[in-house]
């Protein structure tokens, strides 16, 4: 026919053609069904916490580049640490925002010494959160990880609260705890189970 190419009448270019479109259409409802299971996930899980009873291992929000904290910071005196930047300011608040708006329970909030754990308790609770060393940074003090970890298992697995606790600490702390390393403001979130023992529910992204 007048302006038809060769490759038009081509039969296996047809075919590929028509394959193609399948395989698109299957990965479209793969990715589709993905998300649906997700979005069930995450309503499960806020259904879990709106219960209460549970622990909630919160990295700290996101900070100004770096690893660790500059030579010879203190901890009692917030600029000589890393701390948030403006964005992982606004991060906590949203953070704090999400769980409002899902009608989360928070009772007791406990705080690693860093100020950028504290600055997350706050902007996220609108209250200042209590200082618990157990929650204190591992980067750089491995040798401290075994004490900390049994002390924090055991308060962990005996909370029996009626509202949710809020653990707020650092990525190095939370590895060695749950075998998760987390993003910056993601929530852990672990149901006790007695003793020392607790299982990790599931993650919340941060927002």
């Amino acid at each position: 026919m007048y302006g038809m190419s060769p490759q038009d009448n081509d039969p296996h270019r047809a075919l590929c053609t028509a394959v193609a479109a399948l395989v698109l259409r299957a990965v479209a409802a793969i990715l589709m069904a993905g998300l649906s299971f997700a979005a069930q996930a995450d309503d499960a899980l806020w259904k879990l916490l709106r219960g209460g009873g549970h622990v909630l291992v919160i990295r700290h929000a996101t900070t100004t580049p770096g690893v660790g904290d500059p030579p010879g910071f203190r901890l009692e005196d917030c600029t000589t640490q890393r701390n948030l930047s403006d964005e992982g300011r606004a991060e906590a608040r949203r953070l704090g925002d999400a769980l409002r708006a899902r009608a989360v329970p928070v009772g007791e909030i406990l705080s690693s010494p860093w100020c950028r754990c504290h600055d997350t308790a706050r902007l996220a609770f609108g209250r200042e959160a209590a200082t618990w060393p157990a929650l204190s940074n591992l980067f750089g003090r491995q040798e401290a990880a075994e004490a900390q970890v049994r002390e924090l298992r055991a308060r962990i697995g005996a909370y029996r609260g009626k509202e949710n606790l809020v653990l707020i600490s650092h990525g190095s702390t939370a590895v060695p705890l749950t075998g998760i390393s987390p993003q910056q403001a993601e929530i852990i979130v672990l149901t006790p189970r007695g003793g020392e023992r607790f299982e990790v529910a599931g993650r919340i992204p941060p927002p």
